[in-house]
């Protein structure tokens, strides 16, 4: 089950029971001049979002590594979707201007956008804070705040096109949060404050661009995602300890409004 919090900053919590199918869906038919955007894809909840919005719209895929996304990108080709992998470092202004100045010469400079979801973080650490040297923090910051607002800058153009357009449902941000989004642990710091500030940001954005026809959404993943990386966290604790990436990459996309 899916615990929700309705609150004005469109906040979703995920937590630990098991999930049930999306509530909502994505129109299987492709929407025109209308992409979905996906930054911080890997193999884990990034991916899962990437393939249920293909199924509805070409998608592009931001990731620093080609690695991450390069076989993601031609599973979603080969399949009779469309993808396009952009290596894009969210925490750097020029990168996502190349990032978008590359989507504009594919999709067209009135491109729009139905989704832009940002999955990017910063790394998770659990160290006395007085160990974390400033570089860790800078780093964190660097991706989960301030990539977040580079991001946002960079694409809310995009989704405001598709309420210009007339999209047939509200163009989506979506953010993905964590349980330290909340509540910060001893010895998260560094985790813990770019997550506060990313939600903090989404919060800011609801209330400026949802009157301007854009949902804005912060998902809390309230759990560890069963994802490579996490292989060997929790394992005495039965596969029930984990959030299944395809579950909770079910439940953003169910985020974007549908009429």
């Amino acid at each position: 089950m899916v615990t929700t919090s309705c609150i004005k900053s469109h906040e979703i919590v995920l937590n630990l029971e098991p999930l049930q199918p999306p509530r909502a869906h994505i129109p299987s038919s492709m929407a025109s001049k209308l992409i979905a955007v996906v930054a911080g894809v890997g193999p884990g909840t990034g991916a899962s979002v990437a393939r249920k919005f293909a199924k509805a719209y070409p998608v592009v895929l931001l990731a620093r590594k080609p690695e991450n996304f390069e076989s993601l990108a031609n599973e979603i080709n080969s399949s009779g979707g469309k993808a396009l992998g952009i290596s894009t470092d969210v925490s750097d202004a020029s990168s996502l201007k190349h990032a978008v100045d590359a989507i504009k010469k594919e999709f067209g400079n009135d491109v729009g956008a139905a989704a832009a979801i940002f999955n990017a973080s910063g790394g998770f650490l659990r160290k006395p804070f007085l160990e974390i040297p400033p570089e860790v923090f800078a780093q964190s910051l660097g991706v989960s705040a301030t990539g977040g607002i580079l991001f946002s800058q960079s694409f809310l153009p995009l989704l405001l096109n598709a309420v210009q357009q007339n999209s047939e449902h509200p163009p989506s941000l979506i953010f993905t949060g964590a349980t330290a989004s909340v509540k910060s642990n001893a010895q998260m710091a560094s985790f813990s404050t770019g997550k506060w500030a990313l939600r903090a940001l989404s919060q800011s954005l609801a209330r400026e661009f949802g009157p301007q026809g854009i949902h804005v959404a912060h998902a809390i993943i309230d759990g560890v995602i069963d994802i490579p990386r996490t292989k060997e966290w929790l394992k005495d604790l039965g596969p029930e300890a984990k959030l299944s990436a395809d579950g909770v990459g079910h439940e953003q996309t169910s985020l974007e409004p549908h009429s």
